[in-house]
């Protein structure tokens, strides 16, 4: 999972959001984006 920010604090300030989040939450948010689990290393 990856998200783009033009501006390095908002994605600082993002980073922590998600960090502070619970476990289920952040899995929540890649099956969201992800649902197939993939590699994405190759789309950067």
């Amino acid at each position: 999972m990856y998200e783009v920010f033009r501006d390095p604090y908002n994605a600082i300030a993002r980073e922590k959001q998600i960090k502070a989040g619970s476990r289920r939450k952040k899995l929540e948010l890649i099956e969201q984006m992800n649902p197939g689990w993939r590699d994405l290393y190759e789309e950067l």
